[in-house]
């Protein structure tokens, strides 16, 4: 028999409760206030209702929550208030960069995350990155963690235009196929794109200033090794491995579709959708809304990990954060849920709420059943957690995070690329302007 959604979660409210060192006596009790992100995809937000409000009854905690969407910077403005007063939610969800930048005003959960890790396994690279300051960890990786950029690509297209069978390098269900795993690297990418291009149906690949434009420009400069600026804070810009990617980029930039440097977030989803595309950088949220408005594009799409470059495979995370304020009045039962929202049951609760969207930070929740059921087709997003030899990583790294965060705000890496691409400048032009924009972050 198989069990049902409050069957489980009532199961994980009894496990949490026998495994929680946080909660001061019987129960936490008093009031707990948290805030939220209001997930995109509806049926997050009920599942993460219902499990708040099984432990709230469970330990006889007042707890009111609020779901704040990130429309209008509607989060991140509530963030900055509660932030100045010193005052508002307990608990509130934080995007990447913003855990870190408000990291003297977080309190330290170095106990809550050496009981996740040694119970979950250990987060992947971006997470760490950011989660931990000055050797601390400031904030818990929210449950469901944030979603990837993976290659999601028409099967019919790639086959007809690029001799390519993801579904034969990535088979539903099964490993992947060493040898043409191996062979994926960003020169096949190259290739692939040309002949998509010559089919008239292009890579959707956005150049522009907004974060899915900076997300997978950062995968193919990690992945060559090109950093801006080094994990000591020294700028590296002037470097052979960042030559290397630009002359990349301007053999792509010629077979994209014009306008790709003015590209906002919805535009690759758009291209995608119409039918004129045969790949993009995305989460599945294009493959969530075709699947709704146009399953006859969605049957054709798969979900599989990008090229590998010289340094390796690596991936774009979001990872996103719940920090427990330094001036909440009940930290202790702040940290309790925490504990209870990163067990496994609950984890994989939302996942499967989120439709496989979301990707857990712990290397111990890649192998939930949601991704492998997904359809259609049958396992088109069985590949889209980074197992094997992906790396997750977020553009800017390793920079000090308050300088990789304005590399990643101001989309310098995407800039520095567009001036290569579209605006007439040698790469050593290029990277002079990068290198000034740089030497100008360090002075902030």
């Amino acid at each position: 028999m198989t069990p049902t959604r409050r069957a489980v979660l009532k199961t994980s409210v009894l496990g949490a409760t026998l495994a929680l060192p946080f909660v001061r006596g019987a129960h936490a009790a008093g009031k707990l206030r948290a805030a939220f992100w209001d997930h995109p995809v509806p049926g997050v937000q009920p599942a993460m209702k219902e499990l708040c409000m099984a432990w709230a009854e469970r330990e006889r905690v007042e707890l009111a929550l609020d779901f704040v969407s990130a429309n209008g910077d509607r989060n991140l403005i509530l963030i900055a208030e509660e932030a100045q007063a010193r005052a508002g939610h307990d608990i509130m969800a934080m995007p990447s960069w913003y855990a870190a930048a408000q990291a003297d005003k977080l309190e330290p959960v170095d106990d809550v995350m050496a009981a996740l890790i040694a119970r979950n396994g250990g987060v992947n690279a971006a997470t760490a990155y950011l989660g931990r300051q000055r050797g601390t960890w400031i904030a818990v990786p929210r449950a469901a963690g944030g979603p990837l950029l993976a290659s999601c690509a028409r099967i019919d297209m790639l086959r007809n235009f690029a001799d390519l069978d993801v579904t034969r390098m990535y088979p539903a269900g099964g490993a992947p196929e060493a040898d043409l795993v191996d062979k994926w690297d960003w020169d096949a990418f190259l290739t692939a794109a040309k002949g998509c291009f010559a089919g008239a149906c292009p890579f959707g690949l956005p150049l522009g200033t907004t974060s899915d434009s900076v997300d997978w420009v950062g995968t193919v400069f990690a992945s060559h090794g090109a950093e801006l600026v080094d994990r000591d804070g020294n700028i590296t810009v002037r470097s052979e491995p960042v030559e290397q990617v630009l002359d990349w980029f301007r053999r792509l930039a010629r077979v994209l579709p014009v306008g790709v440097h003015a590209w906002n977030n919805t535009s690759n989803n758009r291209h995608l959708i119409s039918g004129r595309g045969a790949l993009i950088m995305n989460p599945p949220s294009a493959w969530i809304v075709a699947k709704r408005d146009m399953p006859r594009i969605a049957e054709k799409l798969w979900t599989f990990p990008p090229p590998k470059g010289p340094k390796g495979r690596f991936e774009a995370g979001i990872p996103w954060y719940w920090g427990i304020w330094n001036f909440s009045a009940n930290k202790s039962a702040a940290k309790s849920l925490l504990l209870f929202l990163s067990r496994r049951a609950a984890v994989e609760a939302l996942i499967e709420a989120s439709q496989g969207f979301d990707i857990p930070a712990y290397e111990n929740f890649l192998d939930f059943a949601a991704w492998r059921e997904q359809e259609p087709p049958k396992g088109t997003l069985s590949h889209y957690p980074p197992r094997g030899d992906v790396i997750v990583s977020i553009a800017g790294a390793p920079a000090p995070a308050p300088i990789a965060t304005q590399i990643y705000t101001q989309a310098t890496m995407t800039k520095l690329v567009t001036r290569a691409t579209q605006g007439g400048q040698s790469n050593r032009q290029a990277i002079a302007w990068a290198a000034h924009e740089l030497e100008g972050f360090m002075r902030i």
